[in-house]
């Protein structure tokens, strides 16, 4: 039988803030979006969320038009690049789906429940764990 390798290490700071301007494929190597930008934890100053910039799939009217993007959050700890290429651990439709953000502002506590919620990370696990027992309305994530 053999042993699972052990994770590697969540990308830097740094690391993440390279991947700005990269496109973003998703699980399936699907296009998904564009990396805009890094949240970092509010007390250690840890990169935790990559900001994407995601279209909904949705065209306008008559299906004419621009497709309407929006921000979203994607929990860095599933994502990886290489030179090029950013890649996500989600699913399209779970980027499109996701709680939008407004990338000026911090997230707070509740808010980022809520985004774990949606990305399947429960109650005593991941960034959920970190996070919920901080005090309500606290900023619990900050962009970089």
């Amino acid at each position: 039988m053999s042993e699972a390798a052990p994770a590697a290490p969540p990308p830097s700071l740094a690391e993440a803030r390279g991947w700005v301007g990269l496109g973003l494929d998703d699980v399936e190597g699907r296009a998904a979006g564009r990396v805009a930008g890094v949240y970092a934890d509010g007390e250690s100053g840890a990169p935790v969320w990559l900001l994407v910039t995601v279209g909904s799939g949705r065209r306008g009217f008559l299906g004419l038009g621009r497709r309407r993007a929006k921000t979203v959050v994607v929990p860095l700890r599933e994502c990886a690049a290489m030179p090029g290429r950013a890649w996500t651990a989600q699913r399209l439709g779970a980027l499109r789906g996701a709680p939008a953000v407004d990338p000026v502002r911090p997230l707070l506590r509740e808010h980022e429940a809520t985004i774990c919620a949606h990305y399947g990370v429960g109650d005593g696990a991941g960034r959920h764990a970190e996070v919920v027992d901080r005090a309500a309305g606290s900023v619990t994530a900050q962009p970089v």
